[in-house]
C-alpha cells in the first residue's frame, strides 16, 4: 500500500470510530456476505457508504448457505466480509479457511477479548443475553440460573427452543464450559423432562406461550423482548407487563451472551476496505444503532442503550472464551439426541 493510501486509511479509521465528518479518500466497493435480516441494518450500510465513499454490494442469505458459497468459490470469491449471528457459524468460517487474520488497532482498542477470535479472524459487534422469561402472575420463585431451570418444581412449566437451534445449541455448549458434559447432560435431561409442550417455533413464539398459558416459563434472546417493548409484536406487546424476565447466574457465571459478527474473508479482493467496514461497525455511531435499530446489547463497552434495552436493565454477563463455546456444539448435539430433546 502507498504513503498515502495508508494515511488515508489511518485517517478514515479515527474518523469513523469517533463518527466524525472526514475527507473522502477511499474508493472502491465493498462486497458483504451478511445472513443479518434485519431492515434496520440498512442504516448501518448507508450511513458507511456516505462517511466513506465505499460502495457497499450485498449478497443475503442463510449462515450455511453463505459459508458453503465462499468455500465452493475458494480463491476467485468475490467476498470481502462475512457477516452472521452466532459464536459457532463463526467459528465455523473460521475452521473452513474462509476468514483471514487481520491487524487493527481499532478493533482490538474498543472490542473486548472475549467477544473476539484469539486469532483475529472474527470480532463481535452486537450482543444478545439468552435469558429466563416468567408468568408473573403464576411463578412465584422463577430460576435464578440456568441449572434451575432443571428443577423438579419446574415440571411441565418450560418452553424452549429445539435441539437443531444454533440458540439452543449454544447456551448447551457454555454449560459444557462451564460444567463438564456430565453435568451439561444431566441438566438437558432436567430441562426435557419440564418442557410443557415439545420445542418448536422461534424465540418470539416461547414468549407467545406465557401470553396464551401454554408455559409459565420461556428461554429467549433479550432482543426479541426489547422489540416487543418498542413495537408491535403480535401475540407479546398487548401482555407485555405480565411477562417477568431473569438475568440468571448473577452471583457466579453470568448470563450466557450470544453474538453477532463478522470478519474479513480469506480471498477479499478489497481487504483494506473491508477491515475500515469492521472498524466502522465498532464505532459508537454504529453501536448506538445496533441498540436502537435492533433492541441489541453493543459490543463495545459504555455505548448508550436504546430505551427498550435500557429498560431490560444491566446485568453482569458471561465472559467465557466464546471460540471455546463454540467448539463444544458437537457435544452439545450429542447430548441433546442422548435425552431426545427434539
Amino acid at each position: 500500500m502507498s504513503t498515502r493510501s495508508k494515511l488515508a486509511t489511518t485517517t478514515i479509521a479515527a474518523a469513523l470510530v469517533t463518527g466524525a465528518a472526514f475527507p473522502v479518500y477511499a474508493e472502491g466497493e465493498l462486497n458483504l456476505y451478511s445472513s443479518r435480516h434485519y431492515d434496520t441494518d440498512e442504516r448501518l450500510y448507508s450511513d458507511f457508504e456516505e462517511q466513506s465513499g465505499i460502495t457497499i454490494n450485498r449478497i443475503e442469505g442463510n449462515a450455511d448457505e453463505l459459508i458453503a458459497r465462499m468455500e465452493a468459490e475458494g480463491a476467485n470469491s468475490p467476498a470481502d466480509i462475512l457477516l452472521t449471528v452466532d459464536t459457532s457459524r463463526l467459528e465455523r468460517a473460521k475452521d473452513a479457511g474462509i476468514l483471514q487474520s487481520i491487524e487493527s488497532d481499532v478493533l482490538e482498542a474498543r472490542i473486548p477479548a472475549y467477544l473476539q477470535d484469539s486469532d483475529n479472524q472474527w470480532f463481535g459487534f452486537s450482543q444478545r443475553a439468552r435469558i429466563l422469561f416468567y408468568d408473573k402472575a403464576d411463578v412465584e420463585n422463577p430460576p435464578m440460573t440456568y441449572q434451575a431451570l432443571a428443577d423438579d418444581q419446574y415440571e411441565g412449566m418450560v418452553c424452549i427452543r429445539s435441539s437443531t437451534n444454533v440458540y439452543s445449541q449454544t447456551i448447551l455448549a457454555a454449560i459444557i464450559e462451564h460444567l463438564g458434559e456430565e453435568a451439561a447432560q444431566d441438566w438437558a435431561a432436567g430441562v426435557a423432562e419440564n418442557f410443557a409442550r415439545d420445542p418448536q417455533g422461534g424465540d418470539t413464539d416461547q414468549l407467545r406461550g406465557i401470553v396464551s398459558g401454554e408455559c409459565d416459563i420461556a428461554m429467549s434472546n433479550t432482543y426479541y423482548f426489547g422489540r416487543a417493548i418498542r413495537t408491535s409484536v403480535d401475540g407479546v406487546s398487548d401482555s407485555i407487563d405480565q411477562i417477568g424476565w431473569v438475568f440468571p447466574n448473577q452471583d457466579d457465571i453470568g448470563a450466557h451472551m450470544n453474538l453477532s459478527g463478522g470478519g474479513v474473508a480469506a480471498n477479499a479482493p478489497n481487504r483494506e476496505n473491508a477491515i475500515l467496514f469492521l472498524e466502522y461497525l465498532a464505532s459508537d455511531q454504529a453501536q448506538e444503532y445496533f441498540s436502537a435499530g435492533n433492541d441489541e446489547y453493543p459490543a463495545v463497552p459504555g455505548v448508550a442503550l436504546s430505551p427498550s434495552v435500557a429498560q431490560l436493565g444491566f446485568f453482569k454477563p458471561d465472559d467465557v472464551d466464546l471460540s471455546a463455546v463454540a467448539k463444544n456444539v458437537p457435544a452439545a448435539q450429542r447430548i441433546f439426541n442422548e435425552v431426545n430433546w427434539e
